[in-house]
């Protein structure tokens, strides 16, 4: 037999349990703003009063300086690690010394690397920005970080994905993610009157860095999106591809999950996500000669350097060097 109880303070002090770590994030979907997205009763017990006003605060430049929602929450999470370690101690008077130390902590906690800059970026917002402390973070080193190459799906990969999809909605939404290489972000946020077929042009508003830009319209493409939406029911009216649920766009998990029931029916077995149709977009442009510089701005990208990763990944210039173990094998000199 067992009992519940319910989860607050009190019952975790008599049951000798630690505190409980709160979201501090309303679920997606959910329309409260994020001025009311930090449940107080939280805060009272999770940190000290000190230090849910210098949470509070945090928050509030972020926002003041417009950060995304998933910057401001991704910041929140990171911070709220240091402020439960400290406990009572206010995190005003954390001083270089004891921050490196902090971080020291966080590297043998075994953290990614990229959770290691979310977390440095995170701290160096709130004592460089919030509080004023110039040159807070000057002898704090940055982890490397891995050099990780993009997985790309072949000709016959993508042939397999696409087709093992029946619903159209979810057909149009991989084809545009692919076509234009998008990110799943992206997608979602696409609205009709963002698909200019006079100019052949879909434009990309505020993505990634609050930046615009404009990718090709392939005609295919803009056949298979009027095909849907003259014949697909309900019929979107706003974005392309609608929750029928809510009317509004759809959630990007749910596209990530409509990716991988594609790719496990198609019988691929790469570890790969939704992103690796734009890898693949970028890495086919560039086997079919097109400039890395174009590829570049389709994608969005800030620095070139992030666009010449696919340069390691493009079979383009490697399908004309033999193996030197061909070469034996051809001369005579071994056989098996």
């Amino acid at each position: 037999m067992s009992w519940l109880i319910p989860d607050t303070p009190e019952n975790r002090t008599k049951c000798k349990l630690p505190s409980a770590t709160k979201q501090f994030f309303p679920l997606r979907g959910q329309q409260s703003g994020l001025q009311n997205s930090i449940p107080q009763k939280a805060l009272s017990y999770s940190l000290s009063s000190g230090n849910a006003a210098a949470l509070k605060e945090f928050i509030l430049q972020l926002q003041l300086k417009k950060y995304s929602h998933s910057t401001i929450k991704t910041y929140t999470n990171e911070f709220s690690q240091l402020l439960q370690k400290l406990g009572s101690f206010p995190v005003q008077q954390l001083t270089p010394e004891q921050m490196k130390r902090y971080m020291e902590a966080c590297v043998r906690q075994g953290l990614s690397e990229n959770t290691l800059h979310s977390r440095l970026n995170a701290l160096k917002f709130y004592y460089e920005q919030v509080l004023k402390k110039d040159k807070f973070f000057w002898e704090i080193p940055r982890p490397k970080k891995r050099f990780i190459l993009p997985k790309v799906l072949g000709e016959d990969e993508l042939g397999k994905l696409f087709n093992a999809l029946e619903n159209k909605k979810h057909k149009a939404m991989l084809f545009t993610a692919y076509s234009a290489g998008l990110r799943v972000s992206e997608i979602v946020a696409l609205q009709i009157k963002h698909i200019d077929s006079d100019r052949m042009q879909i434009l990309v508003e505020q993505a990634k860095g609050k930046k615009d830009r404009y990718v090709a319209l392939s005609p295919i493409l803009l056949d298979i999106l009027r095909d849907y939406i003259k014949t697909y029911n309900p019929k979107p009216q706003k974005y392309l591809f609608e929750s029928e649920q809510t009317g509004m766009a759809y959630p990007t998990r749910t596209v990530q999950r409509i990716f991988q029931l594609a790719k496990d029916k198609g019988g691929i077995i790469k570890d790969i996500g939704i992103h690796s149709l734009r890898h693949s977009f970028a890495t086919h442009l560039l086997e079919k000669g097109t400039d890395i510089r174009y590829i570049k701005d389709l994608l969005g990208h800030f620095n070139i350097k992030t666009t010449e990763r696919y340069l390691h990944v493009s079979k383009k210039s490697l399908v004309n060097i033999s193996s030197p173990l061909d070469d034996l094998f051809k001369k005579g000199k071994i056989d098996w």
